[in-house]
């Protein structure tokens, strides 16, 4: 297949985890959890825009950590206040299917409506284990902007790497990022092995601070056509694998599109855009969560319980 699109050259309640960290005073760190090796990195949690608090949020993160065995990554951006949480954002997290929002978004970028409806056809031998629509249209193929909804709101995989391939490769997307400014997410692989996750393993890993700038970029920034960004928001808002995670530890009121992920070493990720109700500025939050085990499960829990937290801290 050609590319058409290359671009040239059982939880604890965070709320009252919170509350306890609050009062004892929590400080800064990286120590408690487990998880892949990574480089330490202060963990701070930004009261408002150029301001630096003393991170109220870390003991509750790192009870979180202690209480599921995980080592836990979060960035969360109020896009109006400039308000922030971070705990272990510049560490890196195998990103899992999370970085099919960021295909998405980079096809939309470059490819036309003509592309868009292009239909791409695939042989039964590329169905992977996990393509609930790809595997239902082996005889027809499928359109191109087909494929991308079906692998943002049902994270199939034959989708996302057919949608790779039309965009030049895993090489074409880490370009795309480097573009926009991103020197640090590594994309190297297609599904299924980008979710290996081996702890130390750089390829196909982010950071949480990274990642949500990315996402930023293609949801509420200039990257996109504004008719594209809606596009992107309605296949992300349509997510049918995000119920437990982010979308769990929110109001209810709150309107999320996200993108889960999950792969070896326990890992567990939801990265999403939340416009909470009242006219509010959005906000971006990426949680990601790895055990540091091979045979280790996740545990949905804990990215519902650090969102709880995340929003308590925003106010």
């Amino acid at each position: 297949m050609t590319s058409s699109f290359r671009r040239p050259r059982t939880a604890l309640p965070a709320v009252a985890l919170l509350a306890a960290a609050l009062a004892v005073g929590c400080g800064h760190g990286t120590s408690g959890g487990t998880g892949a090796a990574a480089a330490a990195v202060p963990t701070t949690a930004t009261t408002s825009a150029g301001q630096s608090s003393a991170g109220p949020t870390d003991g509750a993160f790192k009870d979180l950590e202690q209480h599921f065995g995980a080592r836990l990554g979060v960035y969360a951006v109020d896009t109006g206040s400039g308000r922030e949480v971070a705990y272990r954002s510049d560490e890196r997290f195998a990103f899992a299917s999370t970085i099919k929002s960021l295909l998405a978004g980079a096809l939309l970028r470059t490819a036309s409506d003509q592309e868009l409806d292009k239909v791409v056809t695939y042989r039964q031998d590329e169905v992977l284990t996990w393509a609930p629509i790809t595997s239902r249209h082996v005889d027809t193929g499928m359109k191109v902007r087909d494929l991308a909804a079906a692998a943002l709101e049902y994270s199939d995989n034959t989708a996302a790497n057919l949608l790779m391939t039309e965009l030049g490769g895993p090489e074409n997307l880490q370009r795309t990022l480097r573009e926009l400014g991103d020197p640090t997410t590594n994309v190297n692989r297609n599904e299924p092995t980008l979710n290996e996750a081996t702890p130390g393993d750089p390829r196909d890993t982010s950071t949480p601070r990274a990642f949500a700038a990315d996402l930023r970029r293609y949801v509420l920034g200039d990257v996109l056509t504004e008719d594209r960004r809606r596009m992107l928001t309605d296949w992300m808002v349509g997510n049918t694998t995000g119920a437990p995670f982010i979308r769990a530890g929110v109001p209810a009121h709150w309107k999320i599109g996200d993108k889960t992920g999950n792969g070896g070493y326990g890992t567990r990720n939801d990265v999403a855009v939340a416009w909470p109700s009242g006219g509010r500025s959005p906000v971006v939050l990426v949680v990601m969560s790895d055990r540091g085990k091979a045979d280790a499960t996740s545990d949905d829990a804990l990215i519902a319980e650090a969102t709880k937290a995340v929003v308590t801290a925003l106010g």
